[in-house]
């Protein structure tokens, strides 16, 4: 997954949990080290390897309030959306 389509699909995820056109959300994207493998937004429960993993922070606004995707070249995820992280 290059960072475009990852933020393609960061801001398709949020406008369905949202109930809100994509169009109405804004975003702004930086590269970033993650200290594991599941970009510091794991799952409950979830075990991942311990290492740092290079990827991006998705920074997304959406009717006031500010949203955190994380993603690599391999995966997507939705970081502390209402208390728990998201792998999509």
């Amino acid at each position: 997954m290059t960072k475009e389509e990852a933020v393609e699909k960061a801001k398709q995820d949020l406008a369905t949990r949202l109930a809100i056109n994509d169009t109405d959300i804004s975003d702004s994207v930086s590269e970033a080290d993650f200290p594991d493998m599941a970009l510091g937004a794991g799952e409950s429960g979830e075990m991942s390897g311990q290492m740092i993993t290079k990827g991006w922070r998705i920074e997304l606004k959406a009717a006031g309030q500010n949203y955190e995707y994380r993603a690599d070249k391999h995966q997507l995820r939705l970081f502390k959306f209402k208390g728990r992280n998201y792998k999509i």
